[in-house]
């Protein structure tokens, strides 16, 4: 049986991959954090809608790495449409509420992984 964490970021894989704007903006909170190449900061769901139409991206799960309840790190091949061959990326997931409330793409896991347990050490000192 998946975790609720799994169930959300499978979901927000499916909705992004397929794209299709109405079930990815309802994969994300409101706001969800978002970390890319162009930015960081919180957005809307419609604004996540809009980035996944932009970039046309498409992300193929490689190896999964649970960091706490409700963080994981997601290693992926990331394709767009002008590119040629997949990119290796990694993101860093957040859920709450059965929707992903952070999506922070690095460009691998080293840096994904760091991160992660950097934000899980943060939050169990809140």
């Amino acid at each position: 049986m998946k975790s609720a964490l799994e169930a959300a970021i499978n979901e927000w894989h499916a909705s992004v991959n397929d794209g299709d704007l109405e079930r990815s903006a309802r994969a994300v909170g409101d706001p969800v954090v978002v970390l890319g190449p162009k930015g960081a900061g919180p957005i809307t769901p419609e604004q996540f809608a809009q980035w996944v139409e932009r970039s046309g991206i498409r992300l193929r799960p490689r190896s999964w790495h649970p960091v706490g309840e409700r963080l994981m790190v997601v290693e992926q091949d990331a394709t767009w449409p002008q590119s040629q061959e997949p990119v290796r990326v990694a993101t860093v997931f957040r859920v709450a509420g059965g929707k992903v409330t952070a999506a922070l793409r690095l460009p691998d896991l080293r840096q994904a992984l760091e991160l992660a347990y950097i934000c899980r050490e943060m939050a169990a000192t809140e």
